[in-house]
């Protein structure tokens, strides 16, 4: 098993105050962004919700949206149609539930529908700084090739990583992994010979120094 805390420390040597590339003002926008991140880049995401936020300033318009009008506003975000149904019915339960506030628990935040708990972590994290590990496609595969995790269980991974990586560290640490699969530890053709982790990787497919 790789070591949890020289691996958190090696990674935030590389990426010293790593943040998150979805653009907000506040949580409410963060949620929306980070739902519509689901196969989509940030940098599309970016684009579309510079747009949308102008138009949705609070839960109450996003509930009240049109939904034939909202699904073209966010259409080139991809499976727009699913999108459109989980904002506008998180936003419903939003208004319903929480007197339009985005909670700040993971409990809560799950009850929304289309919020998993990767979504509800990257808001508690970004949005509120409440230490939270999000699993998304690159912490599982970087975790799972450095040996941090054996696992393709977001969750899991999840409940693994809380238990390796001290938790004042976990909300930079994985954004520093995030942005670890994206710039070295790449799903095809990784960078090993660039990489800080190479002596911590147990990954058996791992080029040569």
């Amino acid at each position: 098993m790789a070591n949890g805390k020289r691996t958190t420390e090696l990674l935030l040597k590389k990426y010293p105050r790593p943040k998150i590339a979805l653009k907000f003002t506040n949580p409410l926008e963060l949620l929306v962004a980070t739902i519509l991140s689901a196969q989509c880049t940030d940098v599309r995401v970016n684009e579309v919700t510079e747009r949308l936020f102008k138009r949705y300033g609070t839960a109450k318009d996003y509930a009240n949206a049109d939904i034939k009008t909202f699904e073209q506003e966010i259409r080139s975000t991809g499976f727009y149609k699913n999108k459109a149904k989980m904002i506008i019915n998180a936003a419903k339960k939003l208004v319903s539930d929480f007197s339009g506030k985005v909670p700040f628990t993971m409990e809560e935040l799950t009850s929304l529908p289309g919020v998993g708990r990767k979504t509800a972590s990257v808001v508690l994290s970004a949005a509120f700084n409440i230490p939270a590990i999000a699993v998304d496609t690159h912490v599982l595969r970087v975790s799972n090739r450095l040996g941090l995790v054996k696992s393709e269980d977001p969750e899991k991974i999840e409940m693994q990583l809380r238990n390796l990586i001290p938790e004042n560290k976990w909300i930079d640490f994985s954004l520093a992994l995030i942005l670890h699969g994206r710039k070295t530890c790449k799903a095809r053709k990784p960078l090993c010979n660039e990489c800080v982790l190479y002596m911590q990787c147990r990954w058996p497919e791992k080029t040569k120094e």
